[in-house]
């Protein structure tokens, strides 16, 4: 892999802010946020700024209460007696905002008798709609609101202003409400906002950390491919050597040294690969780049070379006036499926003459063909078969070309693979 293929991994984004900026957030919004340092379960402490939030909406309603309870116990419609009890609700309505917080809904839904029986509990009715406005959806502050606005003309015919019309006062107070109900929903708005924004940004993080994930699952495909086209080739040549070494103990001399040699050579270049491959992981952690060139199509004659030196019967017939003009990538995964393909038939068709064909040019694109006749006799059944096959279809895919293989009509199999090669 190289070294822009890396992905440095995202930076967790669930650590807790520093302490001071959890005081400066709503609760809810910080339980939302998982920005509890604490971890308890369930609803989170009042934070500083909720402290003086709801304190503010304590004052506002004791400072409409009371300014309410002195028109209220000097109206000369209201009698003395009703105006005490209206200042005892009114007391009790401005007690009750500090539950606005734990019951949204069940403060509003109380405040609609408290609002109608007394003037003073008037601005905690009106903190009661915004609380609600703000934690809970509109159907429910559509609810709230809407029985609070029926009930106006009622209240205004019971007890009316004395420097005031009815008219007036009750447009007044349904502006007052609306403002309210709209100042909420504002506010509901922007902490959904913050919320959908910092989804967003933790789904960004996610899938960078997926497109890591699947960058390091593909690279870790190719050196998986790599190794099987690398080892497969050289361990059969040291499988068939070997055998023929067991079976044929008075062979001559210098055959056995020839073959002996042949293992030597294929065990260290197999060794070779192997430090190739590892070199490459570690290029891939250090950010460098290792190992020994990767083959290209000029290396074919050497390929061929040696599979006739392990014994086999290969006819090349490379059409390609210049090798060393084909681009790099379609040489290497040329030489691979030629590789791939000498295996195949060293396996399954031991004996039978393999035909390599190589043919192309700028503009038309290479076509490469490996293709052997049936065994001559009978072939054990090799375990795992078909691997190599689905990687070089993949190999090639990932190349912009294509691969066809399958037996053939009188018994024998071809793999043949066209690869773009740009004009």
């Amino acid at each position: 892999m190289e070294p822009s293929q890396q992905t440095v991994p995202p930076q967790p984004a669930d650590e807790p802010p520093l302490p001071w900026r959890r005081w400066l957030l709503p609760s809810a919004l910080v339980d939302d946020l998982d920005l509890d340092s604490e971890g308890r379960p369930g609803r989170g402490r009042r934070t500083a700024r909720d402290w003086a939030v709801d304190f503010s909406c304590f004052l506002i309603a004791v400072f409409l209460g009371l300014i309410l309870a002195e028109q209220t116990w000097d109206n000369p419609n209201t009698p003395r007696f009703l105006a005490g009890v209206d200042q005892v609700i009114g007391a009790l309505a401005c007690a009750a905002v500090w539950l606005r917080r734990r019951w949204p809904l069940g403060f509003a839904v109380a405040m609609i008798p408290a609002g109608f029986l007394s003037n003073t509990a008037a601005g905690a009715v009106m903190v009661s709609v915004f609380t609600l406005a703000v934690h809970r959806p509109f159907r429910y502050v559509a609810w709230v609101a809407g029985v609070s606005v029926a009930l106006l003309p009622f209240f205004y015919w019971w007890r009316p202003e004395p420097d005031s019309s009815f008219a007036l006062s009750l447009s007044f107070t349904v502006v007052l409400i609306v403002t309210v109900v709209g100042w909420g929903m504002f506010v509901r708005s922007r902490r959904q906002l913050l919320m959908s924004l910092r989804d967003r940004a933790h789904r960004a993080e996610t899938e960078a950390a997926l497109r890591a994930e699947q960058a390091q699952r593909l690279a870790r495909e190719a050196i998986a491919r790599e190794m099987h086209d690398v080892l497969a080739h050289r361990l059969t040549l040291l499988s068939v050597h070997a055998g023929a070494l067991e079976f044929r103990p008075d062979a001559p001399r210098e055959e056995i040294a020839r073959a002996a040699g042949v293992i030597r050579e294929s065990a260290h270049e197999a060794l070779q690969d192997l430090r190739e491959i590892i070199g490459v992981l570690r290029a891939s952690d250090h950010g460098e780049e290792s190992g020994r060139p990767q083959p290209t199509l000029a290396a074919l004659d050497a390929l061929v070379a040696e599979s006739r030196e392990a014994g086999m019967k290969v006819g090349l017939d490379n059409r390609v006036p210049d090798p060393g003009a084909v681009p790099a990538s379609a040489g290497r995964t040329a030489y691979r499926i030629a590789q791939e393909g000498l295996t195949n038939a060293r396996k399954h068709a031991p004996g039978a003459e393999v035909a390599v064909v190589v043919e192309g040019g700028a503009g038309d694109g290479l076509t490469i063909t490996v293709s052997n006749p049936p065994p001559p006799g009978e072939v054990p059944h090799v375990p795992g078969s078909g691997q190599g096959l689905i990687g070089l279809t993949e190999r090639a895919t990932l190349a912009g070309g294509r691969l066809s293989h399958g037996p053939d009509g009188d018994g024998g199999f071809t793999v043949r693979a066209w690869l773009p090669w740009p004009g």
